[in-house]
């Protein structure tokens, strides 16, 4: 064909210097893609052709915000929080005077997740109406470039009494409720304050952000619940704690007033969605895929993570990159703790290619994953993958029953079983609104071949080679501290043997298992990411133990007991030189909710925090907005009795100070006595002293409950 007649001027001469006829053809000198035509079948030509159209972000809807390669956070948005440096002293300052919202840990994984980008693009804790969008299709509607009139329609008060007639254009994965409850203490506090913001507190007093705007609504935590997880289980770990959380629920948009940092050890793992980006950026990634750990990682594992990535290869990729990424956030008891997981991988990373059970730290990044895990089987899964996009992954390495567990005893169909099936999750996923590209990566089968010490696909043609060694048998086998097998003489019994093939786990690793089962009752290691923090301890006290934990004490130097030594008044005074002055002695500071006391029966009645059902207790109602301690030298008789015939709750006489100013923990201070309410608790006395600390800025301003309600309303 030449409806044009361009070969015949050619032919002719008329036409000279035409490319491939009687001028040479000359290739680019550096390409941006080559296609062997002469190799590749027309579609996967264009199958290549595409995805570098695609990497490039030419045949996306909306602008490239990822690095090459990468996928789009979820939503077309990059979310980051956290308030600009210049700005973090005045954002702190207001914060201080916002009415406070408790925090527990678990919320501040939460917090951290919304912060750092992994909800992409929420923006704050969900309001009523992108909870119920989620509750009920697993996903919300998005309009990132107003095209419907509905840009930041999940960033504003929720309205059942209007709605704009065009539905927003685009639809993004959004399994999992992000809610924040609160008891009526705090929404009473909220709603009288007239501020329109709240800030947010952790459980031992921190302010961490502001939460602007907030929509308080009812915490209908039956209607989560069922349409969450779909079962029937009072007794499943996070069922239980939406069930423990307060009548409401408050919405609105976070700030984030510094990094949310552990200090546990870990906190060099855990990297924000821009950081991982960038991280793969470095790497030269065409492409990520992530592979999400519960458990130590051993060389079936690292066998499935290798053959992942050369199979992306063979897809066209030039430099696939593995994401590996522990769980992070709460779990349940009996999970294996965060830091054996996390330094189990390290040794992984180490041994490199070396070993079996090695990963290649040059194609790996290991980077903490910081949700928590609410076991919600197929619709957790969906958050899992979602959440990696938003970090920059394609790929999502899918497991038999993600995010699964058995019911417990409480459970009405399935007591002690799987609460899902296992091959729902995976087919839920890949067909999931919203999910996008995202694609899955699904694990096969892999067992021990005593040939060569490696764990791979088992050969049908010599099943008398493979061995299968189970979690639950790799459990009993660090909990015996079982040692490297013979190479070349791997028992069929490996229990009765007492031995762990010697290319199951990198060798540092397997000890640090065995370290962790022999030793699982310890009580030092990190179960997940929880706030290691300072207890604010008084000048001229000393500590022992982890604070938060109930090994954690105590004491003052100068006295032999904080109780019986020191003075009910100041030096000098019997009730100070307007005769109402006492000394305080505080226990709890301003706005933390551990609830530390002194110890009657212990030595030196040293200070340490309460317990229930032998685990460290916090208060829960809300932020406490005064500091917490008693009057040395008091007792509440209980022989003494009142006119109803109660008696003394037999503890110090407790003090609530008032003033703006936290007190340190185990600090003796001068408090003028402004009040008293006596309480009546489970059948006992229980007066509370309301004093000022003479040191605090509105001292010389209030003398009695009169001067309080008028500077302090």
């Amino acid at each position: 064909r030449d409806p044009k007649g361009q070969y015949a001027r050619v032919e002719s001469g008329e036409l000279k210097h035409f490319t491939c006829i009687d001028d040479p053809y000359e290739p680019p000198l550096s390409p941006e893609i080559t296609l062997k035509t002469h190799e590749l079948a027309i579609d996967e030509s264009a199958d290549v052709l595409f995805r570098r159209l695609e990497m490039d972000g030419i045949l996306e809807g909306a602008p490239k915000l990822s690095p090459p390669g990468l996928p789009n956070p979820d939503g077309d948005e990059e979310v980051d929080l956290h308030v600009p440096p210049h700005l973090r002293e005045e954002r702190t300052r207001e914060a201080m005077g916002l009415p406070k919202v408790l925090l527990s840990d678990l919320d501040l994984n939460w917090l951290q997740v919304i912060g750092e980008g992994w909800a992409s693009p929420l923006k704050g804790f969900m309001r009523e109406g992108t909870l119920l969008e989620v509750l009920h299709f697993n996903s919300i509607l998005v309009d990132p470039f107003n095209l419907t009139d509905n840009q930041g329609v999940h960033e504003t008060t929720t309205n059942f009494a209007g709605f704009n007639p065009n539905r927003p254009p685009s639809r993004v994965s959004m399994s999992v409720p992000i809610t924040l409850a609160c008891h009526s203490y705090t929404k009473d506090a909220i709603e009288g304050s007239g501020a329109g913001a709240v800030a947010l507190t952790t459980q031992m007093g921190e302010v961490v952000a502001i939460l602007r705007d907030p929509e308080v609504y009812p915490n209908r935590k039956e209607e989560i619940i069922t349409r969450m997880f779909g079962v029937v289980d009072p007794g499943h770990p996070y069922i239980a704690e939406i069930n423990k959380g307060g009548d409401y629920l408050i919405g609105g948009e976070v700030e984030l007033l510094d990094r949310i940092r552990y200090n546990d050890g870990l906190d060099q793992w855990r990297k924000t969605t821009g950081e991982l980006m960038g991280e793969f950026k470095e790497k030269g990634a065409d492409t990520v895929y992530a592979f999400q750990t519960r458990n130590p990682t051993h060389a079936g594992h690292a066998y499935l993570m290798r053959s992942a990535g050369e199979n992306l290869k063979k897809e066209g990729y030039k430099n696939p990159v593995l994401w590996l990424s522990p769980l992070g956030g709460w779990t349940k008891e009996d999970d294996v703790p965060l830091d054996v997981r996390v330094k189990q991988h390290e040794e992984v990373l180490n041994s490199g290619l070396d070993h079996p059970g090695g990963l290649d730290p040059a194609t790996t990044v290991m980077a903490i994953w910081p949700a928590p895990m609410v076991y919600a089987g197929p619709t957790e899964v969906q958050f899992h993958a979602k959440s990696r996009r938003s970090a920059g992954a394609s790929y999502f390495v899918v497991g038999r029953d993600p995010a699964g567990m058995k019911g417990s005893s409480l459970a009405v169909a399935h007591p002690g079983d799987d609460l899902y099936d296992g091959d729902h999750g995976r087919y839920v996923l890949r067909n999931s609104p919203g999910i996008g590209s995202m694609k899955m990566l699904s694990f096969v089968k892999v067992m021990y071949d005593v040939t060569d010490n490696v764990m791979k696909v088992p050969d049908d043609n010599r099943p008398d080679d493979f061995i299968s060694i189970s979690g639950s048998k790799m459990r009993l086998l660090a909990r015996n501290g079982a040692s490297p097998c013979s190479p070349t003489n791997i028992p069929t019994d490996l229990v009765e043997a007492n031995c762990v093939p010697s290319g199951f786990m990198v060798p540092k690793g397997w000890e640090i298992v065995v370290d962790y089962y022999r030793n699982i009752d310890s009580g030092r290691w990190i179960p997940w990411s929880r706030p290691r923090s300072d207890p604010g301890a008084a000048p001229r006290t000393t500590t022992e133990g982890q604070f938060g934990t109930l090994g954690f004490s105590l004491r003052h130097t100068d006295y032999e007991s904080v109780w019986h030594d020191v003075s009910r008044y100041p030096s000098g005074t019997t009730g100070g030189g307007d005769g109402n002055v006492i000394n305080l002695v505080t226990e709890i500071p301003l706005r933390m909710t551990a609830k530390m006391e002194v110890q009657k029966d212990r030595p030196n009645n040293v200070i340490s925090q309460d317990s229930t059902d032998g685990r460290p207790r916090y208060y829960t109602y809300g932020t406490p907005f005064f500091n917490y301690g008693f009057v040395p030298q008091t007792w509440e008789d209980p022989n003494l009795k009142d006119s109803l015939g109660n008696g003394g709750d037999n503890d110090p006489l407790d003090v609530m100070e008032v003033g703006s100013v936290r007190l340190d923990m185990g600090s003796i201070t001068p408090c003028r006595v402004l009040g008293h309410l006596e309480l009546i608790d489970e059948g006992e006395m229980d007066n509370k002293i309301i004093c000022i600390a003479l040191s605090d800025p509105d001292a010389s301003s209030i003398t009695n409950m009169g001067d309080l309600e008028r500077v302090k309303p």
